[in-house]
C-alpha cells in the first residue's frame, strides 16, 4: 500500500510543515502524517507571526527556503516593524494573519510539492530495529517504513485541557490528544516531562465598542517577511488596545480558588514570558491594570483574539471579568480561554542536528523539545527535515553556528542547556545581535542553503549577489562624496546636531546620532538622484553597514575568535572519565551532552573555562 519513504514527519503544525518542506526541497520522498488534514498549519493560539527575535527567525526560515515567510506575507492583515526607535539589531517584523488564509495557503503550497505525500491518522508509535528508527505505526495497525522519522507532535502528546475545575483530554480545543508515543519513548530510555501553555478567549467583534479603545494601525510602508516578491494585501486592518482595571482583577480573583494553576491540578511549567492573566495579577499585585491587544482573526470573520488575557479560570469568571474591560461591556464570547498540559522531552537528549542520541534516524522538532511559539517550532522543523535528508543520504549534518543565525542560537541553547520552562527566543539570547539582523538574513543564509542543495535557490543567490554589489556602490558613494556647510547646516540645526564649519565627507555626517539618509536626501539632490536607482531595502542595508561598522567589526572579531574553538572537533568516542583534571560536574555534563566541538562544550552549564583549557591541552591545543 505504501512505498518506503525517505522521511516521515509526524504532525502537521508549524514544525511539521517546515520539516516536510525542508526534506522535500532537498530531494527526499516525504510522508506528512496528521490526525486531521483540515488543521494543517493551524494557528492554535495567536494568529500572528514574528515579533522580537521571532521576526528574525521567520526571515531566516525564508532565506533557507522554508515557506513561513511567503505564507505570512500572503495571509497578513497587518504588518508592523517593532522597535524602530532602537538600534537595527532590535528591529523585528511582526504580522497579524488571517487564520484561515494562513492554513489554506500552507496546505496549497505543501500539496504543490511533488515530493510530499499525506496520511490522515493518529500515529501511535515508531518502529525501532537494532537501535534505529525505520518507520511508524498507525492507530489502525498499519506499519509504514521510512529511512528517518521526524516527530513534531506539538501539544498533543497526552494533552490535557483545563478550564477551571474541568479537565479533558485534547491536543487543542475540539481535537483529541495523541496517545502511545510518550509511553514507547520512555520504554526506550527517554526522559519526559510536562509543560503547560494557554490561550485567551475568542470573542464576537460585533459586540465590542472600539471607540473606547486605542487604535493601533499597521506601518504605512508595509514590509514583508519573504525575500522573494511574495504576494501581499493592498490594505491593512487595524488592531486595538484596551486595559484591565481593579474591577476586572477583583472579578478574576473570585475564581482563583478554582484555578488549576493555583490548586495544583496543573503540574507542567508555563511560559514565563507569556503568563496568564491570573498569573499576572498574582505576580504583579502592585499593578492596577494590564494591557490587552484586541486583534482580528481575519478579513472575513468577526472573531477577535484577546491577546494578553490568556486564562484557565472557570468560563463564567472569564466572561464576567471581560465584560468589565472598557469596550467589552456588551461582549459575547465565542469560546473561553484554557490551559493545556502536554508531554515534552528535554532537548539535552538530542544531537546538535536534532537527531536523538538514543535512537538513530529519529529526530524531534518543535514543542516536543520544550519550546513555545510558531517561529521557534518552524525553524526547528526546517532544520530537522534538512538533517533527516542528510542523514539517510549519509552526509554530514547541517549545523548553524550561534554567529550565523538565531536558529543556531536556539538549537545550541536547547541541546546544551536544556529548558525547564517553555523556551522563547529573545534578541538578548544572542551574543552577536548586530550581525544577526532581520534585514541581512538572506545575505547570511541563502548562499549556505544553495551550497547545501536546497531546490530553486539559484535566483535567490543572484539576488543576494546583486544586493551586495548595490550596497557596495552606495557605501563607496557616501564615503567619497563631500558636502558643504550651506548644503546641510539648516538640516543639522533642526536635528539638534552641531553645524559644519567646513566641507566634510558625507560619511562623517551620517555617523552622527539622529542623522539618516532618508532625511539627507531631501537636502541633497545629487544624493537623492543617486539613491533612486536602489530599493529602500538596499539603501537601509547600506546605511546600517555604514553607521554601525565599528560595532559590526568588533562582533566579527569576537566571532572569529570563537570559531577557532568551533573548529576543534571532539571525537564521539572521547572518554571524559579519563581526564581527572576535569571537575566532576564537567565530566557528568560532557558525558551526557556529548558535544561535537570545543566551542559547544564551552557553552554547557557546569563546564568552566578551566575545564575547557583541560580539554584543549589534552587535544594538543
Amino acid at each position: 500500500m505504501f512505498p518506503k519513504y525517505d522521511v516521515i514527519v509526524v504532525g502537521a503544525g508549524h514544525a511539521g510543515c517546515e520539516a516536510a518542506v525542508g526534506a522535500a526541497n532537498m530531494g527526499s520522498k516525504v510522508l506528512l502524517a496528521t490526525m486531521n488534514m483540515n488543521t494543517i498549519a493551524q494557528m492554535s493560539c495567536n494568529p500572528a507571526m514574528g515579533g522580537v527575535a521571532k521576526g528574525q527567525i521567520v526571515r531566516e526560515i525564508d532565506a533557507l527556503g522554508g515557506y513561513s515567510g511567503v505564507v505570512t506575507d500572503f495571509s497578513m492583515v497587518q504588518f508592523r516593524m517593532l522597535n524602530k526607535s532602537k538600534g537595527p539589531a532590535m528591529w523585528s517584523p511582526r504580522a497579524q494573519s488571517d487564520r484561515m488564509m494562513f492554513a489554506a495557503k500552507w496546505r496549497e503550497m505543501l500539496e504543490a510539492n511533488e515530493n510530499i505525500d499525506f496520511w490522515q491518522e493518529m500515529i501511535t508509535g515508531i518502529i525501532v530495529k537494532d537501535g534505529r528508527c525505520c518507520g511508524v505505526k498507525t492507530g489502525i495497525g498499519l506499519e509504514i517504513e521510512s529511512k528517518t522519522v521526524v516527530l513534531t507532535n506539538g501539544t498533543f502528546l497526552n494533552g490535557l485541557i483545563h478550564i477551571g475545575e474541568k479537565q479533558f483530554g485534547g491536543g487543542r480545543a475540539g481535537e483529541k490528544a495523541a496517545k502511545g508515543i510518550t509511553e514507547q519513548l520512555e520504554t526506550l530510555g527517554f526522559e519526559s516531562g510536562r509543560m503547560k501553555t494557554g490561550t485567551p478567549p475568542r470573542v464576537d467583534g460585533r459586540t465590542l465598542d472600539y471607540s473606547k479603545m486605542e487604535t493601533q494601525k499597521g506601518d504605512e510602508d508595509m514590509g514583508r517577511f519573504s525575500f522573494t516578491d511574495s504576494e501581499r494585501p493592498d490594505h491593512q486592518l487595524p488592531c486595538h488596545i484596551t486595559y484591565t482595571s481593579p474591577d476586572v482583577h477583583e472579578k478574576l480573583k473570585t475564581g482563583f480558588d478554582r484555578s488549576p494553576m493555583f490548586n495544583g491540578r496543573i503540574r507542567g511549567l508555563g511560559p514565563r514570558y507569556c503568563p496568564s492573566i491570573e498569573d499576572k495579577i498574582n505576580r504583579f499585585a502592585d499593578r492596577d491594570r494590564h494591557q490587552l491587544f484586541v486583534e482580528p482573526e481575519g478579513w472575513s470573520t468577526c472573531e477577535i483574539y484577546v491577546n494578553g488575557f490568556s486564562s484557565s479560570l472557570p468560563e463564567e469568571v472569564q466572561y464576567q471579568a471581560l465584560r468589565k474591560v472598557p469596550g467589552f461591556e456588551n461582549m459575547k464570547m465565542f469560546r473561553p480561554g484554557y490551559a493545556i498540559e502536554y508531554d515534552f522531552f528535554p532537548p539535552t537528549q538530542l544531537k546538535i542536528s536534532l537527531e536523538t542520541k538514543l535512537v538513530e534516524n529519529l529526530f524531534f522538532a518543535g514543542q516536543i523539545n520544550g519550546t513555545t511559539g510558531y517561529e521557534e517550532a518552524g525553524c526547528q522543523g526546517l532544520m530537522a527535515g534538512i538533517n533527516a535528508h542528510l542523514k539517510h543520504s549519509e552526509e554530514d549534518p547541517f549545523v548553524l553556528k550561534r554567529s550565523e543565525a538565531y536558529i543556531g542560537v536556539l538549537i545550541d541553547d536547547l541541546v546544551n542547556k536544556g529548558t525547564n520552562e517553555p523556551y522563547r527566543m529573545f534578541t538578548s539570547r544572542a551574543e552577536y545581535r548586530i550581525l544577526l539582523r532581520q534585514d541581512n538574513a538572506d545575505i547570511r543564509l541563502t548562499p549556505i542553503a544553495n551550497k547545501l542543495g536546497v531546490f530553486n535557490m539559484e535566483k535567490r543567490v543572484e539576488r543576494v549577489n546583486e544586493k551586495n554589489e548595490e550596497v557596495k556602490e552606495i557605501d563607496s558613494y557616501v564615503r567619497k562624496t563631500s558636502v558643504t556647510p550651506d548644503q546641510l547646516n539648516a538640516y543639522l540645526e533642526r536635528q539638534g546636531s552641531k553645524a559644519l564649519s567646513q566641507q566634510v565627507k558625507l560619511h562623517s555626517v551620517l555617523m552622527r546620532p539622529n542623522i539618516n539618509l532618508v532625511d539627507m536626501r531631501k537636502e541633497l539632490p545629487d544624493l537623492d538622484q543617486t539613491l533612486k536607482k536602489y530599493t529602500d531595502e538596499v539603501v537601509n542595508l547600506a546605511e546600517v553597514g555604514l553607521k554601525y561598522e565599528g560595532y559590526i567589526r568588533k562582533e566579527q572579531e569576537m566571532v572569529d575568535k570563537m570559531n577557532r574553538l568551533e573548529e576543534v572537533i571532539i571525537k564521539s568516542t572521547f572518554n571524559y572519565d579519563e581526564l581527572q583534571s576535569l571537575s566532576a560536574e564537567a565530566r557528568e555534563k560532557l558525558n551526557k551532552i556529548q558535544p561535537r566541538t570545543i566551542g559547544q562544550a564551552s557553552r554547557i552549564s557546569g563546564v568552566s573555562p578551566s575545564d575547557v583549557s583541560v580539554l584543549l591541552v589534552h587535544m594538543g591545543r
